[in-house]
């Protein structure tokens, strides 16, 4: 079997975890309510606080989404009791964020600003304020992991890093490839 599909997830107390005979499940926490429909040939199982996610053979479909669809619930549960964030960081003379009510507004070297708007269940927020008052700092939280990844993608999108001096938005912690800049003209004749 799957060592992550056979992994049992454990439902806090404060989690609430329901399925339909079609295996809609419905997860509901203290931060929010998330449902996803997954495979109906799936079964599940709750049972003293575990919830079980198995199959009905080892057919290589069935195996390859065992371990998806438990960790896909996995993910729900995670996110309705604690939720996710992903940081990013602005690199840059001149870039830098702003909060304008829930939308964010970035400065990053083009002729206008750009305005990032948040989707439902999605809050921006910007973090760190550095010496010389810009900005620099995005956090990108809310219950649903894919989307999160998916909002801090498409920030990071809009001027992605560049390999010469590093300019751009990254995640926190990402290492940047650099590239040696224009090597100068060596042992060449002048005219």
């Amino acid at each position: 079997m799957s060592r992550i599909g056979r992994a049992p997830i454990p439902v806090p107390p404060k989690v609430q975890v329901t399925w339909t005979d079609e295996n809609f499940v419905t997860v509901k926490g203290p931060k929010g309510e998330l449902s996803y429909q997954i495979d109906p040939a799936l079964t599940l199982k709750l049972e003293d606080g575990t919830l079980t996610v198995s199959r009905p053979s080892d057919s290589k479909e069935h195996k390859a989404k065992h371990g998806l669809y438990r960790t896909l619930v996995n993910n729900m549960v995670v996110g309705v009791t604690n939720g996710y964030t992903k940081q990013l960081e602005i690199h840059g003379v001149g870039y830098r964020a702003n909060k304008v009510g829930q939308n964010l507004v970035l400065l990053l070297g083009y002729s206008h600003p750009v305005e990032v708007q948040p989707p439902a269940g999605i809050t921006l927020n910007v973090d760190g304020v550095d010496a010389a008052t810009k900005a620099t700092k995005i956090s990108v939280s809310g219950i649903d992991k894919h989307l999160v990844g998916q909002v801090a993608a498409s920030i990071r999108q809009l001027r992605k890093p560049e390999p010469y001096k590093g300019k751009g938005i990254r995640y926190a912690g990402e290492t940047i490839r650099r590239k040696a800049g224009k090597a100068g003209k060596v042992g060449g004749k002048k005219k």
